[in-house]
This record gives structure tokens, sequence and C-alpha cells, in this order.
């Protein structure tokens, strides 16, 4: 180094370093977050018109969520096991395997429930990355 110059990259290695280790524990706290949130709004969807009504609410039961982290990868899966879901999101007209005739209008819950939230969720990685949540 010449004389009389000044480096600061040990200190802002030091700050990038400290900033990395809390980049993954933040996204996973966001994206448990709103995948908890998208199922809640999904299920309230399905209560009722214009979604799906409620009978027994064993299908508003079904839908669980799930998160995963892998080394630097945080996904957060939401989901039905039930098979009506498809023909409730986007109606069904026709027979199915089993021979039952259906004309079924769709009632969308997913959908809505995913543009509700879909811009929460950027805004809330958008303050992740630019390091604006604690």
């Amino acid at each position: 180094m010449a004389q009389g110059a000044y480096s600061n990259a040990a200190q802002v290695a030091a700050a990038l370093q400290q900033r990395a280790g809390r980049i993954l524990p933040q996204t996973v706290s966001v994206v448990r977050h709103y995948t908890m949130l998208l199922e809640t709004r999904i299920k309230a969807n399905a209560s009722g018109r214009p979604g799906p009504n409620v009978i027994t609410g064993d299908y508003r039961r079904s839908w669980t969520h799930e998160v995963h982290v892998a080394a630097d990868l945080v996904t957060g899966t939401v989901g039905t096991s039930k098979p009506q879901g498809r023909r409730l999101e986007y109606g069904y007209v026709g027979p199915d395997s089993l021979g039952r005739i259906f004309h079924q209008p769709p009632y969308a819950h997913v959908g809505p429930a995913v543009q509700t939230v879909r811009s929460l969720f950027v805004q809330a990685l958008g303050r992740v990355a630019d390091g604006r949540l604690p």
C-alpha cells in the first residue's frame, strides 16, 4: 500500500460478514410468516361464497404449509391433499374417473389469496435485502 493511503477494506468485509449472518434467519422468518399467512388467506377464501361452500370444514382443514431450508435456499409450500382442490379453484365440466358428471363453476380461493399476499411478501423480502429488518 502506498504511504499515506488508507483502506477501510477490513471494516467493509466485517460489515458484510455480519450482514450475511443475518440474511438467512431473516429470510426464513419472512418465508415462514407469509407461507402461514397464505394458508390462512386460502382457508378464509374457502369459507363460503365467492369461494366454495363449507359443509363439513374437512376441505378447509386439509390446507397446510411447510417451510424448508437447505443450505442458503428457503422454500415455502402451501397445499391441500384433497383431490377436489383443483376442481374447486378452476371449475370442472364432464365426468370424473368414477363416472360422476360435474358442471361446476370455479370458486377461486387460492388465486385471490396469492394476489393478496404476493406483494406483501415481495416487500418484506425487499426489506431483508436492503437490511431494513432488525
